[in-house]
C-alpha cells in the first residue's frame, strides 16, 4: 500500500542571493535560517503535520513500533570502570529513556549513582560525560538538554551523595580533567543578548581551571588565544597529575598542535613546551613513563604509531618509537596495569594487542568473532580491565579481561528477543569508479534468496577520519528479520586504513566518496541483492551530505533516500556554531577553488527542477546545534519545489532532540518506526513482523 500523493505546505521564496567570485548563487530560503522566527516555526509545524499525516496512513506503522519496542526491551550495559573500591557502570533496563549510572562494591547490590531519567520530565536531558577525581571522592558530570551540544557540569561528593553548589555553564567540546581539588575544562563565553545559542557561531574557546566549592566566575583562565577566534583548546592531565597536555586546533587544518607542561616542576608549571607544532596531524597523549610522554600520532605515520618524547628534549631527533607504524591502522591505545593495550583495525575490524610500556609485544587478545572491541580503560594499578565486543549480529557483550593471564570472561551478556545465529555477515571488496577497491559488509538472514528484489538498506558515512566498524543495532534487526539486507561500505574519507584513506575523500577529492557510494549500490544490484525499487540509501550528518549529493547525481539509483541531520548547504555551513571546524574536511566558499568544488556537489545547490527524485524522508531535530536544522529545512523546501515525480519528499523534525547523542529511547523507537514504515511503503513491501 502506497499512501496517496502529498500536498506540501507553501514555502515562501525570497529574493536573496550571494556573489562568490563573480558567480551569483540564489538563496531563496535564507529566511529558514532564523530558527526563532514565527514564520520558521510555523513552517516546521506545517511540514510536520504533513509528514505525520502521511506516516499515519501506513497500515503497519503501529505494528513496527510495537515490534521495535519489544526487541528494544533488553538490559544493556556500558563498559565498567574501577573507581576506588567500587565498580562503576551504566545500565538501561530496556525501555528507560536514559541509561542509569550505578556503583557496586564487591558482591553487594548495585547502588544508583546518577539517574538521568530524573534530570527532566520527558527524559530528554542526557548524561554527556563523567569523570572521577583521582582520589575517588568526587564525580564531575556533564548534562546535555534536548540533544544540544551545550553542556552543564555539576560535581557530586561521593562520600555524602550531595551536589556541590556550583554549576558550570556554556561548556562545549571539553574534557573534565582532575588535578588535586579541581579540574580543567573548556568553554565559551555566554552568548550575547539576543543571540541564538543553538545557531550562533562559536568563537574563542578557552581553557579554565575550576576549584571545588567556588563559583564559575572565580575559575582561573589557563589558556586563550584572542588572535585566533576559531579552533578548539582542550587540556588534559596524566593519571599521576604530573603532565598537563594542551590540544590546539586552528579551524583550518585537520589535526592538532600538542603542548605540555610539567606541573611538578616549578620552572615548567607555568610554561608550555611544544611537542608537535604542526596543526596537520592528530596527536594524543596516552600517558607517561617516568619523565617522558607517550604520544599516539600520525605524524610521519599515516596509520599511526606511539612515540616517547622527553619534554626536556622535545626535538624530533630525541623521540623513540614505542609502537612503530604497522600495516594496520592503530586506532587507539590505552595505558593500563603497566601495559599498553593497542586496538588495531584490519579491514575495519578490531585486532587488540598487549605490549609492555616500553613496546615489547606480549600477546593478542582473543576476540570472540570478527567485530569491534572498545574499552580497555583503567589505571596503571589495575590488574583487570573491561571491554565491550559487538558485531552486526553479536549483541554488545561486556567482557572482563585479566592482564596477567590474557583471559577474557563474560561479565554481562544481553538477552535479546532474536537469534543472532539466524544471520550471516560477509565482507566483499568492490571496485569504485577509479578502480579503488572498497570494502563492504553485507548482512542478511541465512538462506535469503538473492532474487534481485530484496529490500536493502545501504548506509555509509565517508568522512572526518571516522571508521565504520561492525556494531549491533536492535533497530536494524527488525529490517533483517523481515528479510532485508543491510550493507555498510567503508568509503574513502573514513579512517579505516589511516590518513591516506581519509585524505582520499577530503577536499578536493570529496567526489571519490560519492563515487564509492554509488558503486556500492551498483554492486548490490549487479549481484542480485536488490534493484532500484527495493534500495534505500541512508546516512547521517556528513552521511546526510553523502545521501543528498548522491540523490542529486543519481536520482535513478534508488527508490528511497534517508538523509539525516545532514550538511546540505555547503556554501554557508561554516557560519553556524562549530561548522568552521569542518573547513579542513570540505574547504570553504571563501576560497575560489574550494568554492567551485563545493558548488559542484552541495546538495542544496544541485537540485534540478523537473527531476523525479527518490522517495525522501529528511530527518532533523530542533535542538541540533552541531549541524543546525536550517540545512535540512532549506534542502526540504528546495527539494519539494524541484521534485517532478510521484515520490513523496518529506521532512520530519524531532522536538527536544539534537544531533543524535543522548536521544531518548522513546524518540529513537518512534523515529525508527517511521523510517522503516516509510521504506516499506515506498518499496511496496509489507513486512511480516513477528
Amino acid at each position: 500500500m502506497v499512501p496517496p500523493p502529498v500536498k506540501y505546505p507553501a514555502t515562501r521564496k525570497a529574493d536573496v542571493a550571494d556573489t562568490y567570485f563573480g558567480t551569483v548563487v540564489p538563496d531563496p530560503y535564507r529566511w529558514l535560517e532564523d530558527l526563532d522566527s514565527p514564520e520558521t516555526k510555523a513552517w516546521v509545524t506545517a511540514q510536520n503535520e504533513v509528514t505525520f499525516a502521511y506516516l499515519s496512513q501506513i497500515p503497519f506503522r503501529d505494528k513496527i513500533r510495537e515490534r521495535l519496542t519489544k526487541i528494544w526491551n533488553y538490559e544493556r550495559y556500558g563498559v565498567p570502570g574501577q573507581v576506588g573500591q567500587d565498580l562503576v557502570f551504566s545500565k538501561n533496563d530496556g525501555l528507560q529513556n536514559q541509561a542509569v549510572l550505578y556503583r557496586q562494591r564487591g558482591p553487594g547490590e548495585p547502588q544508583v549513582l546518577l539517574d538521568p531519567n530524573k534530570f527532566s520530565a520527558d527524559g530528554t536531558t542526557a548524561l554527556a560525560s563523567t569523570e572521577f577525581s583521582n582520589d575517588h571522592r568526587y564525580l564531575a558530570y556533564a548534562t546535555s538538554s534536548g540533544g544540544s551540544d551545550w553542556n552543564k557540569v555539576r560535581i557530586l561528593d561521593l562520600t555524602t551523595n550531595q551536589l556541590l553548589p556550583e554549576e558550570l555553564s556554556w561548556v562545549k567540546v571539553s574534557s573534565t580533567s582532575w588535578t588535586k581539588k579541581g579540574f580543567y575544562y573548556s568553554r565559551y563565553d555566554a552568548p550575547k543578548a539576543g543571540e541564538n545559542d543553538l545557531a550562533g557561531m562559536n568563537e574563542y574557546h578557552k581553557v579554565y581551571f575550576h576549584q571545588l566549592n567556588t563559583p564559575q566566575s572565580a575559575d582561573r583562565l589557563v589558556y586563550e588565544n584572542p588572535k585566533m577566534p576559531l579552533g578548539f583548546r582542550i587540556a588534559s592531565a596524566t593519571e599521576d597529575e604530573r603532565f598537563l597536555s594542551l590540544y590546539l586546533t586552528d579551524g583550518k587544518s585537520d589535526g592538532n598542535r600538542l603542548q605540555v607542561r610539567d606541573l611538578t616542576d616549578p620552572k615548567q608549571a607555568a610554561t608550555w613546551t611544544t611537542l608537535i607544532a604542526s596543526y596537520e596531524f592528530n596527536n594524543t597523549v596516552v600517558g607517561n613513563v617516568g619523565g617522558e610522554v607517550l604520544v599516539h600520532t600520525n605524524y610521519k605515520a599515516p596509520r599511526y604509531r606511539v612515540v616517547r618524547i622527553d619534554p626536556k628534549k622535545p626535538q624530533e631527533a630525541n623521540w623513540h618509537d614505542v609502537l612503530p607504524e604497522g600495516p594496520n591502522k592503530l586506532e587507539s591505545v590505552s595505558q593500563v596495569g603497566g601495559h599498553l593495550i593497542a586496538d588495531y583495525l584490519h579491514d575495519a575490524s578490531s585486532q587488540v594487542k598487549v605490549y609492555s610500556e616500553l613496546g615489547q609485544f606480549q600477546h593478542e587478545v582473543q576476540l570472540p568473532a570478527i567485530g569491534t572491541a572498545s574499552g580497555f580503560g583503567g589505571r596503571r594499578t589495575d590488574k583487570v580491565v573491561y571491554y565491550a565486543f559487538t558485531s552486526f549480529t553479536y549483541p554488545t557483550t561486556i567482557y572482563k579481561y585479566d592482564l596477567a593471564t590474557n583471559t577474557s570472561t563474560v561479565f554481562r551478556a544481553p538477552k535479546v528477543d532474536v537469534n543472532p545465529q539466524d544471520y550471516v555477515t560477509t565482507q566483499v571488496f568492490y571496485p569504485s569508479k577509479d578502480g579503488t577497491k572498497i570494502p563492504m559488509f553485507i548482512v542478511h538472514r541465512k538462506g535469503v534468496a538473492l532474487t534481485g528484489k530484496n529490500p536493502t538498506y545501504l548506509y555509509a558515512y565517508g568522512g572526518f577520519n571516522v571508521s565504520l566498524t561492525p556494531g549491533f543495532s536492535v533497530a536494524r534487526l527488525l529490517w533483517l528479520e523481515n528479510g532485508g539486507v543491510l550493507a555498510i561500505p567503508n568509503l574513502r574519507g573514513g579512517g579505516e586504513y589511516g590518513e591516506a584513506w581519509h585524505q582520499a575523500g577530503m577536499t578536493p577529492h570529496k567526489q571519490n566518496v560519492f563515487d564509492d557510494f554509488i558503486a556500492a549500490a551498483e554492486y548490490l544490484k549487479d549481484n542480485k541483492y536488490t534493484d532500484y525499487d527495493h534500495l534505500a540509501i541512508a546516512g547521517g550528518s556528513n552521511g546526510g551530505l553523502l545521501v543528498g549529493a548522491t540523490m542529486n547525481q543519481r536520482p535513478d539509483l534508488c527508490r528511497v533516500a534517508l538523509p539525516a541531520v545532514g550538511v546540505m548547504d555547503m556554501l554557508r555551513y561554516q557560519k553556524f556554531t562549530i561548522g568552521w571546524n569542518w573547513a579542513p574536511e570540505y574547504g570553504t566558499s571563501d576560497n575560489p577553488a574550494q568554492f567551485q568544488n563545493l558548488l559542484a556537489f552541495s546538495p542544496l545547490h544541485n537540485l534540478r527542477p523537473g527531476t523525479s527524485y527518490p522517495a525522501t524522508l529528511i530527518t532533523t531535530a530542533d535542538h541540533d546545534d552541531r549541524v543546525v536544522p536550517a540545512h535540512s529545512f532549506k534542502f526540504a523546501a528546495a527539494l519539494q519545489a524541484a521534485n517532478d515525480g510521484p515520490n513523496p519528499t518529506l521532512i520530519r523534525v524531532d522536538v527536544n532532540a539534537g544531533h543524535g547523542a543522548g536521544k531518548s529511547t522513546k524518540l529513537q523507537i518512534d523515529e525508527w518506526a517511521d523510517v522503516w514504515s516509510f521504506c516499506y511503503a515506498n518499496m511496496g513491501v509489507t513486512p511480516t513482523l513477528q
